[in-house]
């Protein structure tokens, strides 16, 4: 499975431009006809055709009614805001604050999920981070994306969120490598603080908590962190953008990826044993 948050864009758009094709060849135009009919230059009614280029909603409109297709117009449009609105970059969004970042990361969303899965390789899952941990991982995207600094509001949020997320009648289910044990940010002091957390989330009973050991025979490689809403919607996140997938089908792919991860982690006292281990170290 390929996990390059940006594959689920570009797959998108290659779509629109396949129902705008099949729109065109339907009508028993060509390109070259639909490109002077919609004002176009006929390349970049190549372009969109193969998802290379995004149409804008004049472009749609002008090309459904071209081809006797007015009633797809608002199916097609919100199919392009859709695709659109799937990646977010992060230097713009950061203006704000990063208390804002994340389209499904917000309160609401976890209010409506029932199930979190949730799969993090190399850091802490944001629901299981203390103050100290989170408050670190700011400090470097404040740098990073040279956004304002509003720690406190951000560290507010994320704690009420996790209190909506932590809710018994939830189901949490977490896959980590064995690399987020030992990911460490501050001193060696709140790493510890950070592990003995994570052991007191693990002993909850509506939370379960896979790890992966370092050296074990790989089948699955999700290559970056996804957490995945019921099976409504997956959330990845790159160094600058954020990236939404909300097609069923790839919905799916995360689902089957996920229980994959979940066949090759430890549970229970071995993966306890593992955190005991890493703290042990320190």
């Amino acid at each position: 499975m390929n996990t390059d948050p940006s594959s689920s864009v570009t797959q998108a758009r290659k779509e629109l431009g396949a129902r705008l094709r099949q729109l065109r060849k339907s009508a028993g135009l060509t390109g070259r006809a639909v490109a002077e009919a919609t004002a176009q230059h006929v390349t970049r009614v190549s372009r969109i055709e193969n998802g290379v280029q995004a149409p804008t909603e004049r472009n749609i409109r002008d090309w459904a009614t071209t081809c006797g297709a007015e009633d797809q117009v608002p199916d097609l449009i919100a199919t392009a805001q859709s695709v659109e609105s799937s990646y977010l970059e992060w230097a713009r969004q950061s203006r704000a604050g990063m208390r804002r970042l994340g389209d499904l990361h917000s309160i609401d969303t976890y209010r409506q999920t029932s199930v979190f899965r949730i799969h993090e390789p190399i850091v802490m899952p944001g629901i299981f981070q203390t103050e100290t941990y989170i408050r670190q991982m700011l400090a470097v995207w404040y740098t990073f994306l040279n956004a304002p600094d509003d720690a406190d509001a951000t560290v507010a949020m994320k704690a009420e969120r996790t209190a909506v997320a932590l809710r018994p009648a939830n189901r949490i289910l977490v896959v980590l490598g064995e690399q987020a044990l030992r990911t460490r940010r501050g001193t060696l002091s709140d790493h510890a603080d950070q592990l003995t957390h994570l052991l007191s989330l693990m002993r909850i009973p509506f939370v379960s908590v896979g790890i992966i050991p370092a050296g074990v025979q790989r089948r699955a490689i999700g290559t970056i962190g996804f957490w995945i809403f019921d099976h409504n919607a997956v959330a990845l996140e790159t160094p600058t953008a954020a990236i939404k997938v909300t097609r069923p089908q790839e919905i799916g792919l995360y689902v089957a990826m996920f229980e994959q991860l979940q066949s090759e982690a430890v549970y229970g006292h071995a993966a306890r044993q593992l955190v005991a281990t890493v703290l042990a170290s320190l």
